[in-house]
C-alpha cells in the first residue's frame, strides 16, 4: 500500500460559503448570527463547531448580541403557570415579539438580568428563593438560601425581613458575577442595609458600608439599567449610580420629568423616558437624553403623543399605564405600549408601526437581554442545576 504525505490543497478543506475563507465566515458572519442560529450552524462541519465553541468565539458573539427589552406572558394553569421569555427582535421596520424559552412551575417572578442571565424570586416549602437561568443555554440553578440559611450574612438584624435582589452586575476585577441584595433595616433613620454576593460562593453576602441616598426605594424602582459600567436606578426625582468596579453609591440629577420613568441608552448617551397619563385624551411619552454624563447635563429630545382615541376604536376600551421605551440596534427609537391585551409599537411621532395580541397578556419589563452562549463556572455549583430540564419546557 502506497503512502503519501498530503498536499496543503488536500489536507485543507474548501470554503464553504460561497469561496469565502472559513476565517471570514466564522469572525464576520457567524459570530453575527442570534444564538439559536449559531446552534444549527454548529452542525454543518466538526471545524465550525470546534471554533463556535470556543471561549474566545463566544465572548466575541455575546459582545456582538444586541441589548433587546425583556417582557414576558404568564399563562395559568392547576397549581402550575407557565412563563414565556421573550425578547424583540427590531431587525425590520417592527419590534417582532420572539420567545427565547418557557418555563413552568409554581410563582415565578423575574428579578434582575446581566448578560442573557436572568434571576427569578420563586416560592418553595423553603420560602422565598432566587435562581437564576440562561434562556439561551438552558441552564437552570437555585441559589442558596442567602438569608436564614447556611450562607446567612454576618450582622444581619435578627427577625429583619429577607433582602431583596435589585441588580446584578459583572465585576470586572475579579470576573465573578454578583447581587446587589437590599434589607430595609431597622434604623432610626429608615435606612437600608446593602450587601453583594457573589454567584457560586460559598462565602455569606458581603455587607457594603453606605455613605450617601437613602436606597429603601430601590425596592420598587424599575431597573436597573447598566450604562458605562454602573447600575443606574431611576427613583423619584433622582438617578442611584452603583459603581461596579468601586462597588461604591452615588446619586445624579434627572431633569423635571412626572411620573413614571426609565432610563435607556441611544447613540452612546444615557436617555430617560417619562410617561405621564394625567392627560386623559391623550397620555404623552416625553424623551430627554443625557448629553453631558460628567456634569448631568440633560436636553429634551421628543414628545411622543400617544393617540389613545385612535387607539381605543382599534384596540377596545383600554387605557395605557405604562410603556419601554428602547433603541433598535439600527438606531430607531422605539416605544412599546402595553394595551389591555395588546403590545402596540409606536414611533416618536406616535405613529401605531405594528401591534401584538397573546392570550396571556404581554408584560412590559425594564430590563435587558443580551442573549449569551458563553459557559459560566458557577452554574454547575448550584442546588438542583440543570440544563435542558425542569423548569424549562
Amino acid at each position: 500500500m502506497n503512502s503519501r504525505p498530503a498536499t496543503m490543497a488536500e489536507a485543507a478543506p474548501p470554503p464553504l460559503l460561497g469561496g469565502l475563507p472559513d476565517e471570514i465566515a466564522i469572525w464576520e458572519i457567524l459570530v453575527r448570527l442570534p444564538p439559536k442560529d449559531l446552534l444549527r450552524c454548529r452542525a454543518v462541519c466538526r471545524a465550525w463547531r470546534c471554533t463556535t465553541s470556543t471561549r474566545d468565539f463566544l465572548l466575541a458573539h455575546h459582545a456582538r448580541q444586541p441589548s433587546l427589552p425583556l417582557s414576558y406572558v404568564k399563562n395559568y394553569g392547576g397549581d402550575l403557570f407557565t412563563l414565556d421569555i421573550i425578547s424583540f427582535d427590531h431587525q425590520g421596520g417592527a419590534a417582532t415579539p420572539q420567545t427565547v424559552a418557557r418555563l413552568r412551575r409554581h410563582i415565578l417572578i423575574p428579578r434582575v438580568s446581566c448578560d442573557g442571565l436572568i434571576v427569578f424570586w420563586i416560592e418553595c416549602k423553603a420560602g422565598q428563593q432566587l435562581f437564576i437561568c440562561n434562556p439561551a443555554t438552558r441552564q437552570y440553578g437555585c441559589l442558596p438560601m442567602l438569608f436564614g440559611g447556611p450562607l446567612s450574612a454576618v450582622g444581619m438584624p435578627f427577625g429583619a425581613p429577607r433582602p431583596v435582589a435589585v441588580g446584578m452586575y459583572s465585576h470586572s476585577p475579579t470576573g465573578e458575577y454578583r447581587l446587589v441584595l437590599l434589607q430595609k433595616a431597622e434604623a432610626p433613620d429608615g435606612s437600608s442595609l446593602v450587601y453583594t454576593y457573589a454567584l457560586g460562593s460559598s462565602q455569606p453576602p458581603w455587607h457594603l458600608h453606605i455613605e450617601g441616598p437613602n436606597l429603601n426605594e430601590l425596592v420598587f424602582s424599575r431597573g436597573p439599567f447598566l450604562f458605562r459600567g454602573s447600575l443606574h436606578w431611576c427613583i423619584s426625582n433622582m438617578i442611584i449610580v452603583f459603581d461596579t468596579v468601586a462597588e461604591s453609591f452615588r446619586q445624579m440629577r434627572t431633569p423635571v420629568v412626572p411620573n413614571l420613568s426609565d432610563l435607556f441608552e441611544m447613540d452612546g448617551m444615557l436617555g430617560m423616558s417619562s410617561f405621564d397619563d394625567y392627560n386623559d385624551d391623550e397620555p404623552i411619552v416625553d424623551i430627554w437624553m443625557m448629553q453631558d454624563y460628567e456634569h448631568e447635563v440633560w436636553a429634551f429630545k421628543y414628545r411622543v403623543e400617544i393617540p389613545y382615541a385612535e387607539l381605543t376604536l382599534q384596540f377596545g376600551l383600554f387605557y395605557p399605564r405604562d410603556c419601554v421605551v428602547f433603541t433598535s440596534w439600527v438606531g430607531d427609537v422605539v416605544v412599546l405600549v402595553p394595551f389591555g391585551r395588546w403590545l402596540l409599537q409606536l414611533d416618536v411621532g406616535g405613529k401605531l408601526v405594528a401591534s401584538f395580541e397573546d392570550s396571556g397578556g404581554l408584560i412590559g419589563q425594564p430590563y435587558q437581554l443580551k442573549q449569551t452562549l458563553v459557559q459560566h463556572t458557577f452554574f454547575p455549583t448550584l442546588e438542583g442545576y440543570v440544563v435542558n430540564g425542569s423548569p424549562f419546557i
